[in-house]
C-alpha cells in the first residue's frame, strides 16, 4: 500500500512537471509570435512614415510621390504586398526559417509603402490615435482568444465566409460608389477582424506542439505572426474610417 502511494505521488509529480514544461514552452512560443508581429508592425509604420515624408512636401506631391501614387508604378505598390503574402503562405514549408523571416520583413516594408497614402487622406494625429485604439482593442481580443475555454473554431468558419463576402462587397462598391454600402462594409470589417483576432490567437495557440523541432516551430511562429499582423492592419484600417480626421 505504501509503495502504491509512493508510485502515485511520483506519477503526479512527473505529470505536474510535464504540464509546467508545456506551459512554459507555450508562453515562449506565443511571446515569439507576438514579438515577430510587433516588429513587423514597427517596420510597416516606419516604412509608411518615411515614404510619406519623401512623397509629400508642403502639401504637394514630390516627383517620388507622383511616381508611386499617380504613375503605373502605383499598381506595383498596391499588389506587390498581396503577391508576397501569397508567396510566403504557400512556400513557407519549404523555406528556411531565416528566409521566411526575411520575406516577412520585406512584406511588412512593402505594406508600409502601400499604406503610406493614408497620410494624404487623414491627419497624423488621428492616425496615431486610431493606432492606439487598435492596439488596445487588439490586445483585449487576443487575450480573450488566448485564455477562453470556449472553442472558437465554429465562429472562425463563419468569420472566414464573412471575409469572402466582405471582399466581394468591396469590389462591387468600387463600381457602385455607394456611401451606405461603404459604411456597412466598414462596420462589418471591424466586427469581422475583431472576431478573427480572437479566433486566430486561439488557433495559433493550439498549433503549438512541444515536440516540434526548431525549424518547424520557427515557421509556425512566423505564420502565426503573419496572421495576427494581418488582423491588426485590417482592424486599424477599418477603424480609421470611423476615427480618422480627413485633411
Amino acid at each position: 500500500m505504501s509503495e502504491l502511494r509512493n508510485y502515485q505521488s511520483r506519477t503526479g509529480q512527473t505529470g505536474a512537471q510535464s504540464a509546467a514544461m508545456i506551459d512554459e514552452g507555450l508562453r515562449t512560443y506565443m511571446l515569439k509570435v507576438y514579438n515577430l508581429m510587433a516588429l513587423g508592425l514597427a517596420i510597416t509604420g516606419i516604412a509608411a512614415f518615411v515614404t510619406a515624408q519623401m512623397a509629400i512636401s508642403d502639401g504637394q506631391l514630390t516627383a517620388f510621390g507622383q511616381a508611386i501614387y499617380l504613375s503605373p508604378l502605383k499598381w506595383v505598390v498596391i499588389f506587390a504586398p498581396v503577391a508576397l503574402v501569397f508567396f510566403l503562405s504557400f512556400k513557407i514549408h519549404t523555406m528556411s526559417v531565416s528566409a521566411a523571416q526575411t520575406t516577412f520583413w520585406v512584406y511588412a516594408a512593402l505594406m508600409g509603402l502601400s499604406l503610406s497614402s493614408i497620410f494624404m487622406v487623414y491627419t497624423g494625429a488621428s492616425i496615431v490615435q486610431t493606432f492606439f485604439v487598435t492596439a488596445a482593442s487588439f490586445g483585449a481580443l487576443s487575450l480573450y482568444g488566448y485564455t477562453t475555454k470556449r472553442d472558437l473554431s465554429a465562429m472562425g468558419s463563419f468569420l472566414i465566409m464573412g471575409l469572402f463576402g466582405l471582399i466581394i462587397a468591396s469590389l462591387v462598391n468600387i463600381f457602385l460608389a455607394s456611401s451606405a454600402l461603404d459604411f456597412a462594409i466598414s462596420v462589418i470589417g471591424v466586427l469581422l477582424f475583431a472576431g478573427l483576432t480572437a479566433y486566430d490567437t486561439q488557433s495559433i495557440k493550439e498549433t503549438y506542439y512541444e515536440g516540434d523541432g526548431g525549424d518547424i516551430a520557427g515557421r509556425k511562429a512566423i505564420m502565426g505572426a503573419l496572421r495576427l499582423y494581418l488582423d491588426f492592419i485590417n482592424l486599424f484600417l477599418f477603424l480609421l474610417r470611423f476615427l480618422g480626421n480627413r485633411d
